[in-house]
């Protein structure tokens, strides 16, 4: 771009290489002291609301006990809302110990540096106990004890509205309890209808949902927890 120049020339000075190094220097230096946080780590207010949830697995003597705690987001204003701060897991049992601290630790420090922290569930329900993990009462499969602390903390953030509860909607429900039905009257037997979670004795695990829902009709696999079909 040409510049017109309409003024007397009275002094000139030519730029160097070397003043061109200094002044690229000067700039990221200040560019580097402007650093703007995306988010900066909450500081802890004298009292905090929280939950305790008890989980008690095959793999424990005895059970766990976690607590999420949360902070109360622009308290008394039309955005009030929870959001987890610190998470404690106490227990009798003293085998898993270290390693509960140290996950505790971290994911409390996580819950502070604010953010989304939703991402925490999907890491913990991933892990895999080399053991192959276990069954908790009513058939539904866990793959590891840091995959049901996982949904311990899915279950908090559902209910301080950080995440949507999954469920099936009104007509989803009412065609999979007609099917529950209709394989009750067809298949079962008296008195051995379903099992403590009211399922039928002898589903199989659903992949899905990793809940012993599962049943054959009409030569389709049907879950009957999360409604997942092999036949669509």
């Amino acid at each position: 771009m040409a510049i017109k120049i309409e003024k007397k020339i009275v002094s000139y000075n030519l730029v160097s290489e070397e003043d061109k190094a200094k002044a690229a220097e000067g700039k990221q230096a200040e560019a580097a002291t402007n650093v703007v946080q995306l988010g900066e780590p909450l500081g802890r207010p004298e009292k905090l609301v929280g939950n305790t949830y008890k989980i008690k697995t095959p793999v424990t003597e005895h059970a766990l006990y976690i607590t999420i705690n949360d902070i109360v987001m622009n308290e008394g204003s039309p955005h009030e809302h929870r959001r987890p701060f610190e998470v404690f897991i106490n227990s009798k049992n003293m085998e898993h110990f270290q390693w509960i601290v140290a996950l505790t630790r971290v994911m409390s420090a996580v819950f502070r540096k604010g953010g989304d922290v939703t991402f925490l569930v999907e890491e913990l329900k991933s892990v895999f106990e080399p053991s192959g993990g276990y069954f908790k009462k009513g058939g539904k499969f866990v793959p590891s004890l840091v995959a049901e602390i996982g949904e311990v903390v899915e279950q908090h953030l559902q209910e301080i509205g950080m995440l949507k509860k999954p469920g099936l909607d009104q007509h989803q429900q009412k065609l999979v309890e007609e099917k529950k039905a209709e394989y009750l009257e067809k298949h079962a037997k008296p008195g051995e209808e379903v099992n403590d979670e009211g399922f039928p004795k002898g589903a199989s695990l659903c992949k899905k949902c990793n809940t012993k829902a599962a049943i054959i009709m009409d030569g389709c696999l049907t879950c009957l927890n999360c409604g997942e079909s092999k036949c669509g």
